[in-house]
C-alpha cells in the first residue's frame, strides 16, 4: 500500500515508545478511576470481577493482534480507513471516518475536557462550597481544547511529547494505587471487607459475560496507532510492537487497579462507589488521598484529550489524500501537520461542548460509539476475507485466528449492548449519523478516487 503522490507525505519521526504511548494513552482514560463498579455490580465475587477484566483483556489482545497484522501492510496516515476501503469498499471507509470525526471524537473531546476541568478544580482544592462555577469550568475546558489543538498544530513531536508525559504519569498513578493496597494489606492496616454480593449480581458465568460489556469497552483505543501510521518510523515493525505491547501494559494495569479497588473497598462498596479510586485511596490516606486521585484523573484526562487531537486528524487527512474528502484537508502545514484536519476536530469538539452541553454530547457519543463497534469488527474481519491478504509471514495464521475470536466477541458484545434499552435507544443516533454520512458520500465523493 503506497502513499499518494498527490501531496508530500508527513515525516516519519515517531519511535516505538511514542507509538506505544499513543496506544496506552488512548485506552487508559478516566474510566478506570470510576467505572469498575459497573463490572463489580454484575458478578457474584471479586474473583469473577477480575476474571471479567482478564477475559476482556484477552479479547482486546486478540483485536490488537489483528490490527497489528494490518499495521504491517498499511503504513500511511489513516491506515484503518485504507484497510476498510480495500476490504469492504470506499463507502464503509468514508462512513467510519465521518462518524469518527464529527461525533465520536468530537463528542469525546468535549466530555473529556469537562472531566479534566472538574478534576483540576478538585485537585486544587475547589470543592464543596468553594467548587468552581459552571462558567469557570466551561472556560477551563475550552482553554484545554484550544491549547492542545495549538500544540498539535505546531508539530507531531509536540503532541507526542505531551502524550509521553501523560502516559508515564497515569501509569505511575495507577501503580501507586496498587502499591498502596498491597502495602496496607500486608502491613495489617486493614483486612479486605467481607460483604455480600451486589443485589443485581448475575449467576457465575452469566455475570462474567454481562460484565464483559463494560470491561471490554474500557479497553478500546489501540486503533489510534494505525491512524498515525504515516508518521511512525519503520512502521512495519514498530506498529505491531506498539499495538501489542501497549495493550499488554494496559491489561496488567487494569487488572492490578481492580484488584486494588476490591482489596481496599470490598466487593459491595466497589460496586456502588461513584468515585472508586478516590474512595479507595482515602481509606488509607483520608487527608490528601482524594485530591491526589483528582490530580491523577486530571493528568489522565489531559492525555486522552491530547490523543484525540494527535491521532484523530490523521484519519481525516488520510481520506482526503485519497480524494474522498475536501481537498484542503489533504494538505500539510509548514510544521508537517494536517492543520485543517486538526482544526476541524478541535473546533468540532469545542462547538459541541459550547452548544450541546455535557448531557447531550454524552448521548450523541453513546450512540455513535455503539456504531464504532461495528467498524472494529469490520476492520479485524478484513483479515478473514478470502484473498484480502494473499501472502504473509509466519504470524498471519495466528492473526487471522485472533481476528476471528475478536469479531465473534465484538458481535456478542454488540448484541449484549442492544439488550440494554438505554444503549438501544442511543444507537439510533448512530444510525442517523451513518445515513447522513452515506448521503454525503453519494452526493459528493462517490467518484473514483486516487489510491493511497
Amino acid at each position: 500500500m503506497t502513499e499518494s503522490a498527490q501531496s508530500p507525505a508527513p515525516a516519519r519521526v515517531l519511535s516505538t515508545f511514542d507509538a506505544a504511548c499513543i496506544v496506552i494513552g488512548a485506552i487508559v482514560g478516566v474510566g478506570i478511576f470510576f467505572s469498575p463498579g459497573q463490572v463489580a455490580a454484575l458478578v457474584e465475587s471479586p474473583t469473577l470481577a477480575l476474571a471479567a477484566w482478564s477475559v476482556g483483556g484477552a479479547l482486546a489482545l486478540c483485536g490488537a493482534l489483528a490490527f497489528a497484522e494490518l499495521g504491517r501492510r498499511y503504513t500511511a496516515s489513516g491506515a484503518q480507513y485504507q484497510a476498510l476501503r480495500d476490504a469492504w469498499g470506499p463507502l464503509p471507509g468514508f462512513v467510519f471516518v465521518f462518524c469518527n470525526a464529527t461525533a465520536i471524537q468530537a463528542g469525546a473531546i468535549g466530555i473529556i475536557a469537562i472531566i479534566c476541568a472538574n478534576n483540576l478544580g478538585a485537585a486544587l482544592g475547589y470543592t464543596g462550597a468553594h467548587e468552581l462555577s459552571s462558567t469557570a469550568k466551561l472556560i477551563t475546558a475550552s482553554a484545554l481544547i484550544l491549547s492542545l489543538t495549538l500544540a498539535n498544530v505546531l508539530g507531531v513531536k509536540f503532541g507526542s511529547t505531551i502524550q509521553g508525559f501523560s502516559v508515564v504519569s497515569k501509569i505511575l498513578a495507577l501503580a501507586a494505587v496498587v502499591a498502596i493496597a498491597a502495602w496496607a494489606k500486608s502491613s495489617g492496616k486493614f483486612d479486605t471487607p467481607v460483604t455480600a454480593p451486589p443485589p443485581n449480581a448475575m449467576f457465575g458465568p452469566l455475570g462474567v459475560m454481562a460484565a464483559l460489556v463494560p470491561a471490554f469497552f474500557a479497553y478500546g483505543g489501540w486503533q489510534h496507532a494505525l491512524w498515525i501510521a504515516g508518521e511512525i518510523k519503520d512502521p512495519e515493525r514498530t506498529l505491531p510492537r506498539a499495538i501489542i505491547g501497549g495493550v499488554i501494559v494496559v491489561v496488567i494495569v487494569y487488572v492490578g487497579a481492580n484488584w486494588a479497588y476490591l482489596t481496599m473497598l470490598g466487593h459491595e462498596t466497589t460496586a456502588t462507589s461513584k468515585s472508586i479510586a478516590a474512595d479507595a485511596v482515602a481509606r488509607v490516606f483520608p487527608g490528601w488521598g482524594a485530591r491526589a486521585v483528582a490530580a491523577a484523573v486530571t493528568i489522565s484526562a489531559f492525555g486522552v484529550l491530547n490523543a484525540q487531537l494527535l491521532s484523530g486528524p490523521r484519519l481525516i487527512y488520510g481520506m482526503a489524500r485519497d480524494g474522498r474528502f475536501f481537498s484542503p484537508f489533504a494538505k500539510l502545514g509548514q510544521s508537517g501537520t494536517p492543520i485543517a484536519a486538526i482544526l476541524l476536530l478541535g473546533l468540532s469538539g469545542l462547538g459541541l461542548l459550547l452548544i450541546a452541553g455535557f448531557d447531550r454530547v454524552d448521548k450523541l457519543t453513546t450512540g455513535v460509539v455503539f456504531i464504532d463497534g461495528i467498524f472494529f469488527a469490520l476492520t479485524a474481519g478484513a483479515l478473514l476475507k478470502p484473498g484480502f491478504i494473499p501472502k504473509g509471514h509466519a504470524l498471519l495464521p495466528l492473526a487471522r485466528l485472533a481476528a476471528g475470536v475478536f469479531v465473534l466477541g465484538e458481535l456478542a458484545l454488540l448484541t449484549g449492548a442492544m439488550m440494554n434499552k438505554n444503549t438501544y435507544s442511543a444507537a439510533w443516533i448512530g444510525i442517523v449519523w451513518i445515513a447522513l454520512a452515506s448521503v454525503l458520500y453519494m452526493v459528493k465523493f462517490r467518484a473514483p478516487a486516487r489510491q493511497s
